[in-house]
């Protein structure tokens, strides 16, 4: 095309100027829409500090920080109140390590298998039956974990000592399983996007499907699985309805799974539908363990921020 045909083409009021102008404004009004979406989520994070903060700096005129993070015992709603969270950051842990037990493992599996052995046919059924286990209400899954695991634990149990009726290895079980999906999903997305030249350089080498899946894949992808892993672990530890079902609600500073627990997240949704007078020391409690849970997750998200940066890859 001789450059007067081109700006023939490009001049005002002909076609090619028209879809520009209409390709120009399509993208401002996505750029728009997703600036909004971030501004969104900033402010979303914002609200909820905002609304945290005054009711802890009011519990915390009370109650000694110290105290309130190194104490073992917590019964802020009996007569004396005692405030140490440790308890409940105890059983948020033991049932969190619990659930990574079980899901990291099954989810990375699943991740490896769909992208490196599973054909498309077969990757086309099995993702989307994988991640049915997402959309389960997690109701559901605290249920089954009480009437159907707990029994089952308590009737093949090898020792004198079985799982008690409450116990944190039935709920971190189960929670193992309800993140399967997320780990998996995310972290064969993530090997999915490797270049198809780096296999075919290992494969072209003599490597097997193994050593590539686990000496090329997987390393290549290693920031996705960190993010995916990390996602998983944000939502075992904000998990509600499976700890405050199968785990029972008793705060118990101990690292012994087969007894029953009360996590950060149970203790706040059992305080919240009870009859704390609004501006009590007991109901300021729940703010204080939401700001403590807020900034776990947050130094996770940080650190996990930090290993995406420094193990990714990028490729042309």
């Amino acid at each position: 095309m001789t450059a007067r045909a081109q700006r023939r083409r490009a001049a005002p009021g002909s076609p090619g100027f028209l879809k520009r102008s209409h390709s120009r404004w399509a993208e401002r009004a996505v750029r728009a829409l997703l600036v909004a979406a971030a501004l969104v989520s900033v402010l979303t994070t914002i609200g909820i500090v905002v609304a945290l903060i005054p009711p802890v700096v009011e519990f915390f005129g009370k109650v000694d920080f110290g105290k309130f993070l190194t104490g073992t015992d917590w019964s802020p709603l009996f007569e004396p109140p005692q405030f140490g969270v440790l308890p409940l950051v105890t059983a948020t842990l033991v049932v969190t390590v619990i659930a990574l037990f079980v899901a990291v493992p099954l989810g990375l599996g699943a991740a490896v298998y769909l992208s490196e052995y599973a054909g498309h046919r077969v990757r086309g059924i099995f993702k989307p039956v994988l991640e049915v286990l997402a959309g389960i209400p997690t109701v559901v899954y605290g249920f089954f974990a009480l009437r159907a695991i707990t029994p089952l634990l308590q009737r093949n149990w090898p020792g004198d000592d079985p799982p008690e009726v409450f116990n944190a290895l039935s709920a971190g079980f189960v929670m193992g399983i309800m993140i399967i999906p997320t780990i998996a999903s995310l972290a064969e997305d993530s090997m999915a996007a490797v270049p198809r030249s780096l296999r075919d350089g290992a494969y072209a080498l003599g490597s097997s499907r193994m050593q590539v899946s686990t000496r090329v894949v997987f390393p290549a992808a290693l920031s996705g699985i960190v993010a995916a892993v990390v996602l998983g672990v944000s939502r075992a530890i904000g998990e509600t309805m499976i700890v405050a079902i199968a785990a029972g609600g008793r705060p118990n500073l101990t690292f012994n799974p087969l007894e029953g627990m009360q996590t950060m997240t149970a203790f706040i949704a059992a305080a919240g539908i009870g009859d704390l007078p609004t501006g009590s020391t007991g109901y300021q409690t729940i703010f204080a363990v939401g700001l403590l849970l807020f900034a776990i997750t947050l130094v996770m998200n940080l650190i996990s921020i930090r290993l995406v940066r420094r193990y990714r890859e990028v490729y042309e």
